[in-house]
């Protein structure tokens, strides 16, 4: 299910759709292993294109974490932090337990601004906010890299009443060391660990109960055995809610699982805290009552509904340039030769990317979409090399993804 799997830049292929097809032309078993399958594979076990093998037990015997849903509405917050999940930390922080705590997002602040005058850290080439990372007293812009010092006042009225709004593991590991002092805390994201061989010491500091409060990024989530973890608690499970992706609930759903699975490993029983403004919401109700393989039959559903992936077929044509005319010029021409050729397909665009300007480019797309797989591909087959010869313009960069796993 990772996506990682998927080249998203270059040739753009999918490791698992390749090695399944690599298998069937060999003759040779694939196994696709994972605790919480992409939906696509889910449709293919469910078509029986697949053959689903269930693992209903965990590594070692133990019971899965019972996982508890927090309503935060109206509860008195400190940076995040609602007063019964701090309740429940001190609690197993007595019994001399460990407590790993799930933020996925760095930095202090995602974003920094003037309590005067409204004015926000925007990136200077992105049509996005500069993260604070107020440790390094820099803004940082988490797609392009741009980075430049913390302002002293508002570069637009000159207020010094500059303030961080929103939470990042950074501000998350600020508060809880004020709140507990005697603890050691171990924070895992990219920035705490850029330095060579500083994973693996905090990994062994942390086996070594050196550091009984974990913080992290979904770097902490995947792939690790820390057997004195009993409490786990989601800080923030909205962000995957209701993203403008339609895969955000299953990223969601996914990365919830992973981060409860550290719980409970080993012979202490485990408790998984989930926060939320929404505790209504039927997807995350779903997978916390019923479980993933629940979930995925509903999240299908709707995905039938709404003829989304894996029940339609897509390519995207990105397009991006300095100037903005030239990459909408571009795909706008593309349609042109992509109406005669459309019979079996749905068209959709050009219009710009969710995030229109990155990194001082100008970025907008074109979406193919059909029922039937041959269908998308005889289109293609026609479509390319209409599309090669007509690039003309050497300053407009463009790619042709099959089943984009994105539209960032």
């Amino acid at each position: 299910h990772d996506s990682s799997f998927k080249q998203q830049d270059g040739f753009r292929y999918h490791a698992r759709d390749l090695a399944v097809v690599r298998g069937r032309q060999l003759g040779v078993p694939v196994v696709l292993g994972s605790a919480t399958p992409a939906l696509e594979s889910c449709h293919n076990a469910q078509r029986r294109r697949y053959h689903l093998l269930p693992l209903p037990e965990r590594v070692g015997g133990g019971a899965e974490p019972p996982i508890y849903i927090l309503d935060v509405r109206q509860q008195p917050m400190r940076e995040g932090l609602s007063q019964p999940l701090l309740e429940r930390i001190r609690v197993h922080l007595d019994r001399d337990e460990q407590v790993l705590l799930f933020l996925n997002r760095r930095g202090f602040a995602p974003i920094l601004l003037c309590h005067e005058c409204g004015w926000s850290s925007q990136c200077r080439h992105c049509d996005a906010r500069m993260t604070l990372h107020l440790r390094r007293q820099r803004l940082i812009c988490h797609h392009c890299g741009d980075q430049r010092p913390v302002d002293a006042a508002c570069p637009q009225c000159g207020s010094v009443d500059l303030r961080g709004f929103g939470q990042g593991t950074e501000r998350l590991e600020t508060a809880l060391r004020q709140e507990f002092p005697e603890t050691g805390i171990a924070r895992m994201d990219r920035d705490s660990t850029r330095r060579r061989g500083s994973l693996e010491a905090l990994l062994t500091e942390i086996q070594a109960g050196g550091r009984r409060l974990l913080i992290g990024t979904q770097m902490l989530a995947k792939g690790h055995h820390f057997p004195d973890v009993t409490l786990v608690g989601i800080i923030d499970a909205d962000q995957g809610l209701y993203g403008i992706d339609f895969r955000a609930s299953e990223r969601m759903a996914q990365l919830i699982l992973q981060v409860a699975g550290r719980a409970g490993r080993a012979e202490k029983p485990g408790v998984v805290i989930i926060q939320t403004h929404h505790p209504d919401h039927p997807l995350l109700r779903t997978l916390v009552s019923r479980g993933y393989a629940a979930f995925a039959t509903e999240a299908l559903t709707e995905r039938q509904e709404a003829l989304l992936p894996p029940f339609a077929h897509q390519a995207l044509l990105r397009a991006e340039a300095v100037d903005p005319e030239r990459a909408t010029g571009f795909l706008q021409r593309a349609l042109a030769l992509a109406e005669p050729l459309a019979d079996e397909l749905e068209l959709m665009g050009p219009a710009p990317a969710p995030m229109e300007r990155r990194a001082g480019r100008y970025r907008a797309h074109l979406l193919i979409q059909a029922v039937q797989r041959q269908a998308l591909h005889r289109f293609l087959g026609r479509w390319t090399p209409l599309l090669w010869a007509e690039r003309t313009d050497r300053q407009v960069r463009w790619s042709l993804d099959i089943d984009p796993m994105e539209l960032y």
